[in-house]
């Protein structure tokens, strides 16, 4: 299972929020599950400090390759640089698998 297909089913089935600005939010907030964000961002400190919020706050984070397929991946008609997800739905045993 990965970053893409997480949000594709999060998307569907719970809750996800989309942006940096709002992903940023949901971290500190505490209420990101899971945070997936695209490497291919321009330039790279618009998520570079994600993966450190995430490790200071223990929530799971996954870099994905291409911000295309994961705005895709969170059905925007745009590309995504990042993506927290709030209530997993059915991705829930996806997340908890990525903890191991």
């Amino acid at each position: 299972m990965d970053g893409y297909q997480i949000v594709e089913k999060a998307k569907r089935t719970g809750k996800i929020e989309k942006g940096t600005n709002e992903v940023t939010k949901a971290i500190e907030r505490g209420t990101a599950k899971l945070v997936v964000y695209a490497k291919d961002v321009e330039p790279k400190e618009i998520v570079a400090h994600l993966p450190i919020l995430c490790r200071e706050k223990g929530i799971p984070f996954l870099e994905v390759d291409n911000k295309q397929k994961l705005g895709i991946a969170a059905q925007l008609p745009v590309s995504a640089s990042s993506i927290a997800v709030i209530v997993p739905g059915d991705a829930e045993k996806d997340i908890a698998s990525l903890k191991k």
